[in-house]
């Protein structure tokens, strides 16, 4: 697991990418399902050098040249996302438990991960020291990191959402409608599915269902 500082010019194997980059938002329920795939596969084993790149959603989702960056009535919506970047880049050790807990907290939970005592929960049931991530948090340095994150990914690869998936300079937004439930067969199977399209099918830009089977 890497940080979302060199996120392009990972190395692609031999059939399928070993290597590759995903942006989140912890908000959005298909970013869960996406993770929650990553996460069981490296639990299971899978050889993947994941780098996980952070992805403001009010942003990304604003009106053209719109800047939610600085303006306060955004600001509570960078929290939570802000206390996982503090993770991964300062307690990088913990990061998958908190990163799983805290798409835990808003979607299984239905908690609020704009209020300071939710994330610090999440961030506790870890093992983490949640009181130092999150002064980290108030620090401010990131969202800052969030801020180039982002502008990066929508700078020089037009990304638009999450979760996208990166290859090299190849970035394709992924929606999976499934959770692997801990099968990490499954997980490994669906995101190396996910990896081997990218890789070996660039003549394939848009494929969705009509409608869902359930």
């Amino acid at each position: 697991m890497r940080n979302g500082t060199s996120f392009l010019g990972v190395v692609r194997g031999m059939t399928t990418p070993l290597s590759f980059a995903v942006t989140w938002d912890y908000r959005c329920p298909f970013a869960r399902n996406g993770h929650e795939h990553i996460l069981d596969g490296l639990e299971g084993g899978a050889e993947w050098d994941v780098t996980f790149v952070a992805y403001f959603l009010n942003q990304g989702m604003g009106t053209e040249g719109q800047n939610t960056w600085g303006d306060p009535a955004h600001q509570s919506d960078l929290f939570a996302l802000a206390a996982g970047v503090a993770v991964r880049d300062r307690f990088p050790e913990h990061f998958l438990a908190v990163h799983r807990s805290l798409f835990t907290a808003r979607h299984d939970e239905a908690a609020d991960l704009r209020d300071r005592s939710v994330v610090h929960a999440a961030l506790a049931r870890t093992g983490v020291d949640a009181d130092a991530v999150l002064a980290e948090v108030d620090a401010g340095w990131p969202a800052e990191v969030i801020r180039k994150e982002h502008e990066r990914c929508v700078e020089e690869l037009d990304v638009f959402g999450v979760p996208t998936f990166v290859v090299e300079e190849d970035a394709v937004f992924a929606r999976l409608m499934n959770r692997p439930g801990g099968d990490s067969a499954l997980a490994r199977s669906t995101i190396d599915r996910i990896l081997g399209l990218i890789e070996g099918s660039p003549e394939l830009n848009e494929f969705k269902h009509t409608r869902l089977s359930r």
